[in-house]
């Protein structure tokens, strides 16, 4: 893949293909969208959309966040909008949700079913809009900076050539205090230059996994909190000639999140106490795979932790007390990062993809 168009090009057509044909594509990377360990209101949600949104869907993963009544979403490439419709009933009628997306047969499927989810939520007017748009640039299909309490995506990053951009744009139409939660591909080492260049490997995911160490540090570099891991399941290669092709490269599907601090947040440890307030939550929160937060008993966090839980629209939900204690220095060394690997999470959970396409079949 030699540029961003190239790339965009020949993503467009790979989906684009698959929609007008009953071929399975050749990893179980995305078929994880409707696995188990969901709370009920995504499931509910997700019952209610419309079959046809369903199976034009391609996703690798449960990019599902807590507390999401009343944002402002945008999902990143949102393809036939499944997400899209379970986000739009998430947020309810006073929230909004916009989807885009770069392919057109995609957009058009989604909007043709605006007024069906409309109504089947009982809402009196739509609250969600699909823009055909690239996710390296947002602001040129109309997304403002600064506008946005949570950006979602489903493992489409990773389809992207520029991945900077993408991880710009939505830290810079972020609110202060506003999370990027999403779900991607991973690889276990940098994936070789040859392997970026096979269209159906890039097609699957694979030929444009980060290496996520590598992730780590891009996501710091443009201004997003430490990345937190929330959950990862090893992805099986089925299609020999794509085994072969992969060599030793493991690969993961791996939902992160990430926050936009404010700028002057100060960073200082504290202790915190979940009031038990988030719906489907009354006794629990599990933040991500080290941080869970049990109803009424205090719990030490980090300077970090503490400024996201301050800004971020969980800021009503706990009790929390700063400690005089400075925050720790900190260094990007590999032994600091190893609660973020997600194969390590993987195999600890014994997680991995079952079914053996995107599409499910």
């Amino acid at each position: 893949m030699d540029t961003g168009d190239d790339v965009r090009e020949n993503v467009k057509k790979y989906y684009g293909s698959l929609l007008e044909s009953t071929v399975d594509v050749k990893t179980s990377a995305p078929s994880c969208s409707l696995s188990c360990g969901m709370v009920k209101s995504v499931t509910d949600a997700l019952s209610l959309i419309h079959p046809e949104v369903t199976k034009k869907f391609f996703g690798c993963g449960l990019p599902f966040a807590a507390k999401l009544e009343g944002c402002r979403v945008l999902d990143l490439g949102s393809g036939s909008g499944r997400d899209s419709y379970a986000y739009s009933k998430l947020v309810g009628p006073t929230g909004h949700v916009t989807g885009i997306d770069m392919t057109e047969e995609l957009i058009n499927t989604s909007r043709q079913y605006i007024e069906y989810h409309q109504k089947k939520f009982g809402y009196k007017e739509p609250n969600i809009t699909f823009s055909q748009g690239y996710m390296e640039k947002l602001s040129e299909a109309g997304i403002q900076n600064d506008s946005m309490d949570v950006v979602l995506s489903n493992c489409v990053i990773c389809l992207c050539a520029d991945k900077r951009a993408v991880l710009q744009q939505a830290y810079n139409v972020l609110k202060e205090g506003g999370e990027l939660y999403f779900s991607d591909m991973y690889a276990s080492k940098v994936v070789p230059d040859h392997m970026t260049k096979d269209v159906v490997l890039w097609g699957e995911g694979l030929g444009g996994s980060m290496y996520w160490q590598d992730f780590i540090t891009l996501a710091q570099s443009v201004g997003f909190s430490t990345p937190h891991l929330v959950s990862a399941s090893r992805i099986v290669i089925y299609n020999c000639e794509l085994k072969e092709k992969a060599g030793d490269i493991s690969y993961a599907s791996v939902t992160y999140r990430l926050f936009k601090l404010p700028k002057n947040a100060v960073l200082s440890a504290a202790t915190v106490t979940y009031k038990g307030t988030v719906a489907d939550f009354p006794d629990q929160l599990v933040f991500d795979s080290s941080h869970s937060f049990k109803k009424d008993v205090a719990a030490e966090v980090d300077g970090e932790m503490a400024a996201i839980l301050q800004s971020s629209r969980f800021i009503t939900d706990f009790q929390i007390q700063m400690s005089d204690r400075p925050a720790e220095s900190s260094s990007a060394s590999t032994q600091q990062y190893c609660h973020l690997n997600p194969f390590l999470l993987a195999d600890k959970l014994g997680s991995s993809v079952k079914q053996c396409s995107k599409t499910g079949k």
